[in-house]
């Protein structure tokens, strides 16, 4: 008959749940070491210390990647939520010193927010929080809930989107959009930046729009269609700069938000005009999970968000 172990928990060092957390995180023996201040023969070590215990060899290096066994994808989730509750049982409201807190803050958005928001974010952590870190990965990283429930992301900046009930939500505002084309774009001789274009002019323009997906369709072609209109998509770019430099480089023309198509239009060359149809203004919100409401440090962080992002909107309009 087999033995059965039993692993003696009185004996286990809850410090290897970290390591082995950050690596799942990251999976990168260097990358967790930094994300919990280990050295990588530390977290070698840690790592070799839970292989043994849990007999399974947890992570298995694939090229410069640590792949995860079936054994360490079915932990990670219950040891990520325990660690969470963890950290919000000490922290409760205790009191949060931005000055000499040392953390690693992780945002998830669009390169509208890494354009406009993000480096003055750097900035005010710089000088408000200088032993902080920030780092910023794209929304298609990867599904929004399942990187908030993991705490790969502290928060994420998105338009407003059916949620799970335990994500939290705050508004930060609401946006539009302004078309852009080159300065001087033979469609649009003689029409003068800032007026709006006319419904025919418009959908006989050559389009390019931001799809994550290679959609080639968007918020304002549901627009378009409830009006019987259809305008001409020609392209589809994953991010809004590079959407904003085609438009700069040929005839095509584009749907900006507005705040970005502000900040970009002068160094591109750009001319904005006002859309000839009611635009949807997207809902623009900070989501995180709900277990990190009251945790000071996590507070703090969406306090800069929030007060960067009313700053955002307040600028003057071009």
């Amino acid at each position: 008959m087999a033995t059965i172990q039993v692993m003696n928990f009185a004996a286990f060092d809850l410090n290897l749940l970290r390591v082995f957390d950050a690596l799942m995180r990251e999976r990168s023996v260097t990358r967790a070491g930094e994300q919990i201040g280990l050295s990588q023969p530390a977290v070698s070590s840690a790592l070799n210390r839970l292989r043994a215990l849990l007999d399974d060899q947890l992570l298995v290096r694939r090229g410069a990647e640590m792949i995860p066994t079936p054994r360490a994808e079915a932990m990670a989730p219950a040891v990520r939520e325990a660690l969470a509750q963890v950290e919000h049982a000490l922290a409760g409201d205790a009191a949060f010193d931005p000055a000499t807190a040392e953390r690693t803050y992780t945002v998830l958005g669009s390169d509208f927010f890494s354009t406009l928001l993000v480096p003055r974010l750097a900035g005010q952590l710089a000088r408000r929080a200088p032993k902080a870190r920030l780092r910023m990965v794209d929304t298609a990283y990867g599904d929004i809930e399942r990187l908030l429930a993991e705490d790969v992301i502290d928060i994420a900046l998105e338009p407003r989107a059916a949620m799970a009930e335990w994500v939290s939500t705050q508004l930060l505002f609401v946006s539009d959009f302004k078309m852009a084309a080159a300065r001087g774009h033979a469609a649009l001789a003689g029409m003068p930046g800032g007026g709006a274009v006319s419904m025919e002019v418009y959908c006989a323009l050559r389009h390019v729009i931001r799809a994550t997906d290679g959609t080639l369709s968007g918020l304002l072609d549901d627009a378009l269609a409830s009006q019987g209109r259809e305008r001409r998509v020609v392209m589809a770019l994953p991010n809004f700069q590079g959407v904003a430099v085609a438009v700069s480089q040929g005839d095509l023309v584009a749907a900006l938000p507005r705040e970005f198509a502000d900040a970009v239009a002068a160094s591109l060359d750009l001319e904005l005009y006002e859309l000839p149809i009611q635009s949807p203004r997207p809902e623009i919100c900070m989501y995180w999970h709900r277990r990190h409401d009251n945790n000071p440090a996590h507070r703090w962080l969406r306090e800069q968000v929030a007060e960067l992002a009313a700053q955002l909107v307040a600028r003057p309009r071009v």
